[in-house]
């Protein structure tokens, strides 16, 4: 099947099967795998020009729901923390797409950016799966030798080799919300940090997933977990929740550049609507499925799997530039 808008020539299935490996595998550390799917459509579809940017973002409106609806139903939505994220995250949206537009057209200079930004996101959750780190975070040691516990009970009482590490019980509850600082509660611990510095971080995060396309939550996931020791299972309903938001905000602005012709006659932003909707479908069960799973995944081999993808990815992509 031929794409006229990216000049992609591929079967309809694999968008779809692509999308829904990927995101089924990412949803449960609040990624919609967008960022997965964004080197996939460069490299192996040949979709280099800026508008690759654009269709990400539509992959991400159509897909995130799946993942949010399971999030919401098993009660793990921070909603403080989603609140403050997809407020900070839009304005950086929009700068982020009007550099991408302006100073990294060029998809060698993009694919360098990408591949720094992908790095520090892949060293990073290695870090966090180290002991060091773990010992430095009594909360999140708790709540993984509670998932530990659990899991080897309900093993043990149903004689199953599969077992559920999140009881019904493990939910989100607010405790405070005001402009100085967030708490919640979540499996008998509680967590509290600045909303001044979520927001900051929300801004920074925005502007980056603005330029790679990727809606923020990739980046704004393990900074939220590492940063301010948040466990997982708290923050990927807020995460793809501020995705879904800015992916939202991302697509408007690249139609409005499109439209205006800002842009310029010679760049081409205008989304491939069909495509970024093929793979939005296959993310779309994806998504579910990975935020459903999550609840037999232990945190550490959560962030563990991601790390290892992304750092691979971003040592390939930094490699490609120089060579």
């Amino acid at each position: 099947m031929y794409f006229p808008v990216s000049g992609v020539e591929v079967l309809p299935i694999i968008p779809p099967l692509v999308a829904f490996i990927v995101s089924s595998m990412t949803a449960s550390a609040g990624v919609s795998g967008a960022f997965l799917l964004l080197p996939f459509q460069m490299s192996v579809l040949g979709f280099i020009s800026p508008a690759v940017s654009p269709t990400n973002l539509i992959y991400n409106i159509v897909a995130i729901p799946g993942g949010l609806a399971r999030f919401i139903k098993d009660g793990r939505m921070a909603w403080p923390l989603t609140w403050v994220v997809c407020v900070g995250t839009l304005p950086g949206v929009f700068v982020g797409a009007w550099i991408r537009i302006k100073y990294l057209p060029d998809s060698g200079a993009f694919k360098l950016f990408a591949g720094l930004v992908l790095l520090y996101l892949g060293a990073r959750l290695l870090y966090e799966v180290s002991g060091r780190y773990l010992q430095g975070k009594e909360q999140n040691k708790a709540v993984e030798q509670k998932f530990k516990t659990r899991v080897a009970q309900l093993k043990s009482e149903k004689n199953s080799r599969i077992a559920a590490g999140l009881p019904d019980d493990a939910v989100v509850k607010t405790r405070y919300f005001k402009w100085d600082k967030i708490e919640f509660e979540f499996w008998g611990e509680t967590f509290s940090f600045s909303t001044i510095t979520i927001f900051i971080l929300a801004l920074v995060v925005g502007l980056v997933g603005g330029i790679y396309g990727i809606g923020g939550g990739a980046v704004i996931a393990p900074f939220v977990v590492s940063v301010l020791g948040l466990p997982i299972y708290t923050v990927a309903g807020a995460a793809l929740a501020g995705t879904f938001l800015t992916s939202i905000a991302g697509v408007i602005f690249y139609a409005i550049l499109d439209a205006s012709g800002a842009a310029g006659a010679s760049v081409n932003v205008s989304p491939d609507w069909l495509l970024g909707t093929l793979f939005g479908v296959g993310g779309l069960l994806g998504t579910y499925c990975g935020a459903y799973i999550q609840k037999y995944l232990p945190e550490r081999l959560v962030r563990g799997v991601l790390g290892t993808l992304i750092t691979i990815l971003a040592l390939y992509y930094v490699w490609q530039y120089f060579v």
